[in-house]
């Protein structure tokens, strides 16, 4: 979409293209942004323009914070677009500074963000009691810091599954969709805690697995 857009109103096409940049981040970090800054600080090399593309898996809420000046004053001539798996991962105070581009990359029609869900979060909706018990034993423990911010990874793969499920079932107003109504505006602040780096991973997995309806992971 990014490049889409980039290729459309600005005349800038990525491919070979110094002032077309692409950054990639499973974890974006506090490091990570200061080196953002530091790119966009750079003069374009070979136009007036210069387009900066920082996708991440995830953003750690200081890292984002990290970003608030730049995204409120980027440099003159530079574009800087931001792309994350959905809009429940981005701070207020950075959503308050940035346009929110929705498409649907399959139809070119532009539409809410939609997220497919993952193994991780069939897994947990499939799974009996005993088995969503040993997920959620397994992504609260870690033996270092590396490990335990996988297993928030999985555990963040496996909010954003439900979230899917949930919107599709809202969509097709099957059951009682004012229950997924709710079980969306519960993953709005479960997953804010997951993006911390003291979270509690354990306490949010269970309460998920109390708040979300039965049935949530059938076919319809």
């Amino acid at each position: 979409m990014a490049l889409g857009w980039a290729a459309e109103n600005l005349g800038l096409e990525g491919a070979n293209n110094p002032d077309v940049i692409i950054l990639t981040y499973g974890l974006f970090s506090v490091e990570d942004a200061r080196g953002v800054s530091d790119i966009a600080a750079q003069a374009p090399i070979a136009g007036e323009t210069k387009v900066i593309v920082i996708a991440a898996s995830r953003a750690y809420r200081e890292a984002q914070n990290a970003l608030l000046k730049l995204f409120e004053e980027p440099p003159p001539s530079t574009y800087l677009f931001l792309i994350l798996p959905t809009l429940g991962g981005l701070l207020p105070t950075l959503r308050s500074r940035v346009q929110i581009l929705r498409e649907d990359v399959r139809t070119d029609v532009r539409t809410p963000v939609r997220t497919l869900p993952s193994t991780h979060a069939t897994e947990f909706l499939k799974g009996s009691r005993e088995k969503r018990s040993a997920i959620v034993k397994k992504l609260a423990s870690g033996k270092d810091e590396e490990e335990r911010r996988e297993h928030r990874d999985e555990a963040l793969a496996i909010v954003n599954g439900i979230e899917a499920a949930a919107y599709d079932k809202v969509e097709q107003d099957v059951g009682h969709p004012m229950s997924y109504i709710l079980l969306l505006e519960e993953i709005q602040v479960l997953r804010g805690y997951l993006h911390e780096r003291s979270a509690p991973v354990r306490m949010i997995l269970e309460h998920l697995a109390i708040v979300t309806p039965r049935g949530l992971g059938k076919e319809q």
